[in-house]
């Protein structure tokens, strides 16, 4: 333990970590820069960061002061002790309804005040796209705008009122006319009067350097103000007092659509004179589908406020006048809007990959200009863009003249970020010759401070200088961070990365087979950490449970980054701190669709677990989970199953039995079924029926041996909607698709006998050679199927999620897996795709449960949804996870998490259920975890169907 370690831990009542995965978790933020701090600490209140703040003085060692990390210049990174607020100093204090502000501590997440202020028809004005996330420290700290500034400003405009601790222990209550101001600094400001009222563009979005000019006495020497976006260098905030604006009680959205970007650009400007709260603007790059939105290349995203929806709508319908216009959508419907919105705020995330799958990083994230001249600098920078071979799309606040944008640097190489420093340098020229501003508003950073001068001038840069020592003598506060900055391609967070790919077991094909390539998915941008989701949303259901870092997805990828890099983490694929945070991951694989670069934990998770394990012994688990097929088939082709139910109800032996199998002594062992699903269904005959198209049904483990009344369900509706259902052939060699037999002795007598598998349990505990060996012989034994053009229909989520990706992505090398992967279809898929024409029986119930996580993830339930509404069952599935997540819930350890992941949505929401309503669950861990936590029994849609067919 080092003195400092010691001399906190004695000093300070919050966590102090100073271990390898608290470090670790804190090294980048969303920026391209990285620096590996010696501790972090979580302050409980005030006092303890004044004592954080006394002991890092004493061993002159820098304090960073840090929100949720999304920061996008790299202010949120320090080489000394990181003060983490969200842990502990995350309340809101209070709100007064009638003064119209909130009291705030610098943790707490801007969503939990807009929620406590909804009520009182208030709203905090600037709201970022990651409002689900950041801070109110953070957003003060970097002077935070968001989509609706062209109404209500930034956030140095909602500040009333802030508490500071300087690095010198001085406790100031900063607010107007010099409250609270340090001593030194009205006399600096009275002796630059004439440079602070003539050396400031005169923008909406001028975030770039320190704010002196809010001190001026016409602008009521603003000490509050001129503190926002002095990103932790001046002093510590530790409450704010903030003021909140009228939320319109109705909004409408105008979607514009442009030819292109230009043409959006360039009109932005003129639709400010209409009172608009939003005027956004993006290209066709940066969206995914442009189903829903209005024809054109490139959109605005205008909204408009009103007392009813009829006075919204009708503010809306004259901007689509005003506008000069390819084609235009006006959207009231709330649930409408959000779903435009999510494709405006995910765009800091989609940005970072090309349309051809390249990588594309921050650094010029967001430019300003006078909005007037934007589609003049977007002419502009895409002309520099083309001069250096780089390419980048435009997006963001075009009404106020502030362009994000992720560009194709290369990172990675001397010459590529040579090209990104010459880049740098000839664009701020570019910004500063259309009158605009470095930062528009995330702040200067590492990216941009080095820059500066060009912007404000040597002379402007050293009063920047001299108010820091005014404010922080000793230089202790985010040291490098605005002034005396570090080179902007210093401690690039690539550098550390090996250039050599990686020896892996996944194909990685999104990533050109790499695995570090892979990791650097994860930009930061921490939609990972939402303390709640939206409609289906399932990332990241063990962050909901825990709020710790670690078990976030990008806390993950954090510790792979260091992983690979070495510095931190030393031990590679044996270490623990990885495989401690990859534990509570419950390979639910939201993150693969609701992170918006796709960042696929589950996979890199079974990746780690392959690596740490080899030749090692595994966890008990593994072996009884892991293997749960193979224990199954044994149980079943043995007649045992009577025997193994009747052990397992006895409790002490069930008792013993889960702790040597590593299950949670929490659970119940789930009862096996009498009869499998392919006994059922050879004692039925075993052929197809005639009729119409052939669909292969495949007997996933659960199906066939937990829950066979599945299968059987399946089977009559596929019938019923004229459908030949036929299972998998179970001998390799001639084998007729569907019979399980052969036509000839001598194929009886060379052929293997088998069942077909996804290998899921393999892939999720990470036995990655077993199973690419099952999925071989899974191969083998569909070569039949393969030569015809039957689809195959898998009935539990999970397995056709495995046999959709886990299988071509770890058999890359075998293109077999590619053609089963392309033949799978989900039950409702089959029906939509081969049964068009038929009509299912009419339910006419309310359902509730929740859409499989792996479904949403991977599958997508839009042909479930629209078999539901033809059966008349009404209402929303819920999101999230079950919490079970095969062998996840059932391991030691993981009980309390499991259970809490099922509170989060699906619990309540069964809870909540009107009377009558159908419970469904198409999984079969769903199912399980509905009847362990609720005593509910939960249905398979096929279930449903089947039951009304009579």
């Amino acid at each position: 333990m080092t003195d400092l370690e010691a001399a906190l831990r004695r000093a300070v009542r919050g966590e102090v970590g100073f271990d390898t995965t608290s470090r670790a978790l804190t090294t980048m933020d969303a920026s391209n820069y990285r620096r590996v701090p010696l501790g972090v600490v979580a302050p409980r209140d005030a006092d303890d960061v004044a004592a954080v703040l006394e002991v890092c003085r004493e061993h002159a060692v820098p304090v960073v002061a840090r929100g949720g990390g999304t920061s996008i210049a790299g202010q949120a990174t320090g080489t000394g002790v990181v003060l983490d607020f969200t842990r502990h100093m995350n309340r809101l204090v209070g709100i007064d309804p009638e003064a119209r502000t909130a009291v705030v501590q610098p943790g707490v997440v801007l969503d939990r005040l807009q929620d406590a202020a909804a009520p009182h028809g208030l709203r905090f004005g600037p709201d970022p796209s990651t409002h689900s996330r950041c801070t109110l420290g953070g957003m003060i700290g970097n002077n935070s705008c968001g989509s609706h500034s062209v109404a209500w400003g930034t956030t140095a405009d909602s500040v009333r009122e802030l508490s500071v601790l300087t690095a010198r222990g001085r406790r100031l209550r900063l607010g107007r006319e010099w409250s609270g101001a340090p001593e030194g600094l009205r006399g600096l400001v009275d002796g630059e009067l004439a440079r602070l009222r003539t050396g400031f563009p005169d923008l909406p979005r001028r975030i770039s350097g320190y704010a002196l000019d809010a001190l001026l006495p016409e602008r009521g020497a603003d000490v509050a103000r001129s503190f926002c976006g002095s990103e932790g260098t001046l002093g510590v905030l530790t409450e704010a007092v903030v003021g909140l604006v009228e939320s319109p009680r109705a909004r409408a959205l105008a979607v514009l659509g442009y030819a292109d970007e230009a043409g959006a650009a360039e009109a932005a400007a003129g639709l400010l004179p209409l009172g608009p709260l939003t005027v956004e603007g993006m290209a066709v790059d940066l969206v995914p589908s442009t189903e829903g939105l209005p024809r054109g290349g490139a959109w605005l995203f205008v909204e408009t406020g009103g007392d009813t929806e009829a006075e919204a709508r009708t503010r809306a319908e004259a901007v689509v006048r005003a506008a000069d216009v390819v084609d235009a959508l006006v959207v009231t419907d709330p649930g409408g809007q959000r779903t435009l919105w999510r494709i405006r705020e995910d765009a800091s995330g989609t940005a970072t990959r090309m349309p051809d799958g390249s990588e594309a990083w921050p650094g010029w994230e967001d430019c300003a200009v006078p909005p007037v001249r934007l589609g003049g600098y977007l002419r502009d920078f895409r002309r520099l863009l083309t001069a250096h071979g780089l390419r980048g799309t435009p997006y963001g606040h075009f009404g106020d003249g502030c362009i994000h944008v992720r560009i194709d640097f290369d990172l990675l190489s001397a010459d590529g970020v040579a090209r990104f420093r010459r880049f740098s340098q000839e664009l701020a020229d570019v910004v500063v010759a259309h009158g605009g501003s470095l930062s528009g508003e995330h702040g200067d950073g590492q990216a941009r401070a080095e820059l500066l001068p060009r912007m404000y001038g040597a002379e402007t840069v050293a009063l920047f200088e001299r108010a820091k020592a005014v404010w922080d003598p000793d230089d202790l506060l985010n040291p490098g961070m605005l002034v005396r900055p570090a080179p902007l391609d210093a401690n690039l967070r690539f550098s550390v990365l090996p250039r050599e790919p990686v020896d892996v077991e996944f194909g990685y094909p999104s990533d050109g087979g790499d695995f570090s390539a892979a990791v650097r998915r994860c930009v930061g941008v921490a939609k990972c950490r939402t303390t709640s989701v939206s409609g289906a949303g399932v990332m990241c259901p063990s962050f909901r449970a825990t709020g710790e870092e670690a078990h976030s997805t990008r806390g993950r990828a954090r510790l792979l980054h260091e992983m690979l890099a070495g510095e931190l983490v030393t031990d590679g694929w044996r270490s623990t701190e990885v495989r401690d945070a990859l534990d509570l991951c419950l390979s639910c694989k939201g993150c693969r669709s609701d992170c918006p670069v796709e960042v696929d934990m589950a996979t890199y998770k079974a990746e780690f677990l392959h690596h740490h394990y080899a030749a090692r012994r595994r966890p008990a688990a593994h072996y009884a989970m892991g293997w749960l097929p193979v224990w199954l088939r044994w149980a079943a082709r043995t007649r045992t199953t009577p025997v193994v139910n009747a052990l397992a109800s006895v409790r002490p032996l069930a008792a013993v039995a889960k702790r040597l199998g590593g299950i949670a002594g929490e659970r119940e062992v789930p009862r096996l079924a009498g009869e499998t699903f392919s006994r059922w269904w050879r004692r039925r005959g075993g052929r197809p029926t005639e009729g119409g198209d052939l669909v292969v049904l495949w007997p996933d483990t659960f199906t066939e041996h937990l829950s066979p009344s599945v299968g059987r369900a399946a089977v009559r509706v596929l019938e019923a909607a004229g459908l030949r259902v036929a299972l998998p052939p179970t001998l390799r060699g001639r084998a007729v698709v569907g019979d399980g037999t052969s036509r000839s002795a001598l194929a009886l007598l060379t052929a293997r006998r088998g069942q077909v598998c996804c290998g899921l349990t393999y892939v999720s505990t990470g036995q990655l050679d077993r199973a690419r060996a099952v999925m071989r012989r899974t191969l083998d034994l569909m070569a039949p199927v393969l030569e015809t053009s039957a689809p195959v229909v898998v009935l539990e989520p999970s397995c056709a999620a495995a046999l959709r990706t886990d299988l071509p992505e770890l058999l890359h090398d075998d293109p077999r897996a590619a053609r089963l992967s392309a033949r799978v279809l989900t039950f409702a898929e089959a029906l939509e795709r081969h049964a068009p024409d038929w009509a299912p029986p009419e339910v006419n119930l309310p359902a509730v449960g929740q859409t499989h996580c792996h479904q949403h993830a991977v599958l997508g339930d839009a042909a479930d949804r629209r078999l539901r509404e033809s059966a008349g069952l009404t209402g929303e599935l819920s999101g999230g996870c079950c919490g079970l997540a095969g062998n996840f819930g059932f391991e030691a350890g993981h009980y309390e998490v499991s259970a809490a992941c099922a509170e989060d949505q699906l619990l309540p929401a069964v809870r909540e259920a009107p009377d009558g309503a159908v419970v469904l669950a198409d999984g079969f861990s769903c199912r399980t975890q509905l009847e362990q936590l609720a005593g509910v029994r939960g249905r398979h849609l096929a279930e449903v169907l089947a039951e009304r067919l009579d």
